[in-house]
């Protein structure tokens, strides 16, 4: 795995655990499935197969998205070191937007879609995925709009649209288990719950670090020292 993907991957991560997105699970898993609690635990399949549909919903958005933004990447390919300097300046202001240094109006602002009914079936919690894919919050914007600028560094659509990817992943599996197993979850976020401030202070970090990066044109020589790094016989096998 290469530093961009494994960065997106933890990125996908960091969405699921934060303040907007955590607390509000339990409540999609209920309404993708329509069941209450105690039912879910009855039923582990069914949620499962729902939580599936919901994951390829929203993975399909964040995929287009990634294509969307590295194709734009190549076909401006002779200001790809400009795109990487601005770029890295708005990761910087995502980081510092995290960290609370700075709270622009445009970034306060919810954009979303207000579903009090599920469309009936497994297609119906893909359509819920589609909707919480297109949705932008606060919480969840400035860190995949890092991962967004990321992939439009990249030098081919392909890569990009593969970022996006590791980033659902990381957004999926975590999802994937809380569907199959919510009276562990429901134990695990009390414990969790005063710990999600740290969440966006680690991600505000990690997000002023990939700006530098990409500011500094070091990204690059990163990957390229990572992977020299890498031994032989893992190369051979990736």
């Amino acid at each position: 795995m290469t530093p961009s993907f494994a960065i997106a991957f933890v990125a996908g991560l960091l969405s699921f655990l934060s303040p907007c997105v955590l607390p509000l699970i339990p409540s999609y898993v209920g309404f993708l499935t329509g069941l209450a609690a105690e039912e879910i635990e009855l039923r582990r399949g069914t949620a499962v197969l729902h939580a599936l549909w919901f994951v390829a919903g929203f993975s399909l958005i964040f995929v287009a998205l990634g294509a969307a933004a590295s194709g734009l990447g190549v076909l401006l390919t002779q200001w790809q070191d400009a795109i990487g300097r601005i770029g890295g300046v708005l990761v910087i202001l995502f980081g510092l937007y995290l960290l609370g240094v700075v709270r622009p109006s445009w970034l306060m602002r919810e954009r979303k879609i207000q579903l009090v009914h599920k469309p009936l079936g497994y297609v119906g919690s893909a359509l819920v995925g589609i909707t919480f894919g297109a949705a932008w919050t606060p919480c969840i914007g400035p860190i995949l709009g890092a991962i967004l600028t990321l992939a439009a560094a990249q030098a081919s659509i392909a890569h990009g649209a593969a970022l996006l990817s590791a980033y659902a992943l990381g957004l999926a599996v975590p999802f994937m288990f809380t569907a199959y197993a919510l009276d562990r979850f429901l134990v695990w976020f009390q414990r969790f719950r005063p710990l999600m401030r740290w969440v966006e202070i680690v991600a505000g970090v990690l997000l002023i670090l990939l700006g530098i990066l990409l500011l500094t044109r070091s990204f690059t020589l990163l990957s390229s020292w990572l992977q020299g790094l890498t031994p032989e016989f893992l190369k051979s096998r990736l």
